[in-house]
């Protein structure tokens, strides 16, 4: 079969390899959809830890060829929960199991979704309908990740709420925040997204942090960042009302500092929380895919197949790209 295959940092290729053979526990899943994630470009350039030489690709969903003894009938589409936790750490038992020690990471420590067929852990597998568009279960991984962030953030009807970056997640923390009957301010540079972003829910947009401002001089009740770049991260706070809370959303290469001012976040008391992946929101994530409360169709901006995933990858996106999905099956 192909898969696209890091085969250590600045050297990604899609090659030919073996089918995988499901062990204990596992499930055979010929990959449907897997989505192109900021955090594999990281990976792609060292910026995020990884294991060289596994097949990526975090976000993704197909059809369960070989269910073994889990329980999962063969020609059951799934989304694939990629996070593994070991149940037994400190962190498990304090019920924060995103924070697991020996968390196994599917498309990061274990081969991934960016493959024509994966073995995968069977009690991840969260069952999708067979009705559904194939190319929306990829989108159940990034919606469950940011479920996780606007949980911390906790919008109360009414609040207003600003959403930094125009990206898959700010796209969904968006429609999250409407949802939760907040206010919504989109902040991205790109005119499109600001366009798809009041499609989705949003109320105001903005183009920069002074025009924000301007909207609003006293400030967000909660600042979303999830554009992942030091400017924004550094900015959030200041964009944020006194008692306000700001969550970190965006992920920025490991090693990346940002400057803040302890006296201004102490004087307004701004809370600060970062968020990361999706402790028990993978099926959540399912089920609003399922029942269409998020709206997921608008984000996709290209399919592609496994021998453009490498370069996809390798490169930045296009101007205007929200996501990129890359469709295994379409191979000849």
């Amino acid at each position: 079969m192909l898969a696209t295959q890091l085969v250590e940092t600045g050297n990604i290729q899609t090659v030919e390899v073996p089918v995988p053979t499901p062990g204990p526990g596992e499930i055979l899943i010929e990959v449907e959809a897997a989505g192109i994630c900021g955090t594999d470009r990281h990976l792609f350039r060292g910026e995020f830890p990884s294991v060289p030489g596994n097949i990526l690709g975090h976000e993704f969903s197909g059809i369960v060829i070989d269910g073994a003894d889990s329980g999962i009938k063969e020609g059951t589409r799934v989304t694939c929960d990629p996070n593994t936790w070991c149940g037994e750490c400190d962190q498990c038992l304090r019920g924060r199991v995103n924070l697991c020690a020996n968390n196994i990471a599917t498309g990061i420590h274990r081969d991934g979704g960016f493959a024509e067929y994966c073995a995968f852990p069977a009690k991840k597998a969260v069952v999708l309908s067979n009705d559904l568009d194939p190319l929306h279960g990829a989108f159940c991984e990034p919606l469950a990740c940011t479920l996780h962030g606007m949980d911390l953030g906790a919008v109360r009807p009414g609040e207003r709420v600003l959403v930094i970056g125009g990206g898959v997640i700010g796209l969904l923390a968006v429609q999250l925040a409407k949802q939760a009957g907040g206010k919504i301010m989109l902040l991205t540079r790109s005119p499109d997204k600001q366009v798809m972003g009041r499609e989705l829910g949003a109320d105001l947009s903005a183009g920069t942090e002074t025009e924000a401002h301007e909207i609003w001089p006293e400030g967000a009740d909660l600042v979303v960042e999830c554009a992942g770049v030091p400017e924004t991260v550094a900015f959030a706070p200041r964009l944020a009302r006194s008692g306000g809370r700001v969550v970190v959303l965006g992920v920025l290469p490991s090693g990346e500092t940002v400057p803040i001012e302890p006296f201004d976040l102490l004087f307004r008391e701004i809370q600060m929380h970062f968020s990361f992946i999706n402790p028990f929101t993978h099926k959540r994530a399912a089920q609003m895919i399922e029942d269409k409360s998020i709206s997921v169709d608008p984000l996709i901006t290209r399919t592609i197949s496994l021998q453009e995933a490498a370069d996809a990858i390798a490169t930045a996106p296009p101007p205007g790209e929200v996501r990129a999905i890359v469709v295994p099956q379409s191979m000849p």
